[in-house]
């Protein structure tokens, strides 16, 4: 994993921060110096920060757990979309669903809403619509996908959040600080870094900060998975040949030889009472 180096922040342009009058005292430690009146962000920290946080990422994609993105601001879209989808995970781009964590259940209903539609779609139910119906479900499943599309293959919670831009995509941050959520984030001199976990401090207006700050964790995680895979290859077999079943395997091999050789009869009393039991 390779973190960018001083020189390539600076290039990126993550040093600069808001104005001076829209600060937030919270990001004190972070900003190195003012200048014309907009804060300047501390790079070396910006690169500690990141590194810290790449590990972090790492292990949790190691571990075969999710890690959501959200970026609904136009400078991060691109970026985000790109950068999540290369290491299979799940994000936000478009309008963050008030409740999507929160109440979870309710936005796999709607995911499996959009699967439905697709299946009436193959199956020939669509040939039986009126028109008019047809076009409603179309425009039903547009929406979906454009807003639930990229979480389709979310099953559960995710096991954390990356943000960009804490103070635009505030609910998201709510509703992760509920549920106990991890929330690593790229914060500006504007934000307030107390509900984040992992902070990033740099420029979360500039299309190249965000990437060059997403190449470094996707990166990561895309080594973590990496390692996943290579410990799952290199994992013994759970039962080598010759070794003995374990006590509860052996009463049940020897209750199914006792049920084959024993007529039927006594085989259906012998379940009844297993049943009672």
């Amino acid at each position: 994993m390779a973190t960018p180096t001083f020189d390539q922040l600076l290039e990126a342009g993550c040093h600069f921060g808001h104005l001076k009058r829209k600060w937030n005292p919270a990001m004190a430690p972070y900003i190195f110096m003012e200048r014309n009146g907009i804060h300047i962000i501390d790079l070396y920290k910006t690169a500690a920060k990141i590194e810290e946080a790449a590990n972090a990422l790492r292990q949790i994609a190691k571990s075969g757990k999710k890690v959501l993105f959200v970026a609904t601001k136009k400078q991060a879209k691109e970026a985000i979309a790109e950068k999540a989808a290369s290491v299979n995970m799940p994000f936000v781009i478009e309008r963050w669903p008030g409740g999507m964590l929160t109440n979870f259940p309710t936005i796999r209903k709607a995911v499996k809403k959009m699967t439905t539609i697709d299946k009436m779609a193959k199956d020939g139910t669509f040939d039986n619509l009126s028109k008019r119906e047809k076009l409603q479900i179309t425009r039903q499943r547009a929406k979906l996908e454009k807003n639930l599309g990229s979480i389709a293959d979310l099953g559960r919670l995710p096991s954390a959040l990356f943000v960009v831009d804490v103070m635009k995509e505030h609910i998201a941050v709510a509703e992760a600080k509920r549920l106990g959520i991890p929330v690593f984030a790229i914060v500006d001199t504007n934000s307030n870094p107390e509900d984040v976990d992992f902070v990033i401090p740099a420029n979360d207006d500039a299309s190249k900060s965000i990437e060059i700050i997403l190449d470094a964790v996707c990166s990561a995680m895309a080594e973590g998975l990496e390692e996943r895979k290579v410990e799952k290859a290199d994992a013994p077999e759970d039962k080598e040949d010759g070794e003995a079943p374990a006590p509860g395997k052996r009463r049940r091999v020897r209750r199914n030889e006792e049920r084959a050789a024993a007529p039927a009869a006594e085989v259906k009393e012998e379940v009844k009472e297993e049943v009672k039991e």
